[in-house]
């Protein structure tokens, strides 16, 4: 296929990477991932191979978001690390080429995984796969920022503070109701930050299962993917985000875990998950982890309001989806409530 694919304009992809990346050929056809509501993604398949192309999405876009090009220069600095990402290829930051900045890297190949409860797969295998986002999250928070050169991926000061403050903004800026339960979450929230503890790592933002891929015939995981959220920061969020994940409904929407039997299945109770990831980080323990948690809720929220805005406003990547997404804002709001309780 050629011209364009949804919104992609295919042609003028394949001439500029004709021109820039060298081995690449045309012609080349185009198949856009149903995954990846931020940013629009592409299975390239060309003459000279596969490749995957991430761009910005079309249209009015809220500030520091959709950043390609710090997705683009984290993989690329994380290249032969302990934790697996694909090899970059090229960024292409001249939006007259495609209309936005888009960059292109490897097609891993590998398995990607909706439902956390791991359906198809043995009771031996979902645990190997829970071990390994275990390793690969403390491989992410133990990364030598000065070595990787990524020292300055980041701002001083209080990761939380600065992340309620963005967050609420984005949310305010693409609010499209009143939603009582997200804004006594946000007042909790600003009232509640824990004094920054001087804690600094790499976190992904946005780490969970449907995030990774793995080996196709084992636990391995081969890539993590979609760092659009990446910065320095704290990294007991990127931790709470998979509790928070599994605390949700099962199934294809909700992607949770929430009643499961995971014993049954295999699978680690959140303490037992959170105990490994301490062992493996040195830590006796974190105190306090229902403010992370309600961190996590807030911040997932203010995501998919965003997702529903740009549906309303029909740049979406999957407008659909993007409306179904939207509606459970409200159901994240209730579940940061819940965790602010504990605390």
């Amino acid at each position: 296929m050629s011209g364009k694919e949804s919104d992609l304009d295919i042609d003028a992809a394949a001439l500029w990477l004709e021109q820039h990346l060298p081995g690449f050929a045309g012609p080349v056809q185009a198949e856009k991932f149903n995954r990846g509501q931020s940013n629009p993604t592409f299975h390239l398949k060309a003459s000279s191979g596969h490749y995957v192309l991430r761009r910005k999405p079309p249209g009015e876009l809220l500030k520091s978001a959709h950043a390609v090009d710090r997705e683009f220069r984290v993989q690329r600095a994380l290249a032969g690390s302990d934790v697996p990402v694909a090899n970059m290829h090229i960024l292409c930051e001249d939006r007259d080429i495609i209309g936005s900045a888009f960059y292109v890297m490897e097609c891993v190949r590998g398995r990607n995984f909706d439902d956390p409860r791991l359906p198809e797969l043995d009771r031996e295998t979902r645990a190997g796969i829970y071990g390994e986002m275990n390793r690969v999250l403390a491989a992410i928070h133990t990364i030598d920022l000065s070595a990787r050169g990524l020292s300055d991926f980041g701002p001083e000061g209080n990761y939380y503070r600065r992340q309620i403050d963005r967050w609420s903004k984005q949310y305010r800026a693409s609010e499209t109701e009143p939603i009582a339960a997200m804004d006594a979450l946000m007042s909790w929230l600003d009232n509640n930050v824990p004094d920054d503890d001087g804690i600094r790592t790499l976190v992904h933002g946005d780490y969970r299962i449907d995030n990774l891929l793995f080996d196709e015939n084992g636990s391995a995981c081969v890539a993590v993917l979609d760092w659009e959220l990446s910065t320095i920061g704290h990294p007991f969020a990127d931790l709470a985000a998979l509790i928070m994940q599994w605390q949700r409904p099962p199934g294809v929407e909700g992607r949770g875990l929430e009643g499961v039997d995971r014993s049954a299945l295999g699978l680690p109770e959140d303490q037992a998950f959170i105990d490994r990831y301490c062992e493996r980080m040195g830590l006796p323990g974190i105190p306090g982890f229902g403010f992370y948690l309600a961190f996590c809720f807030f911040r997932m929220g203010a995501i998919l309001q965003g997702v529903k805005k740009r549906a309303l406003d029909g740049n979406a990547s999957n407008p659909a989806l993007g409306l179904k997404l939207g509606a459970s804002v409200p159901d994240y709001a209730s579940g940061g409530l819940a965790a602010a309780r504990t605390v």
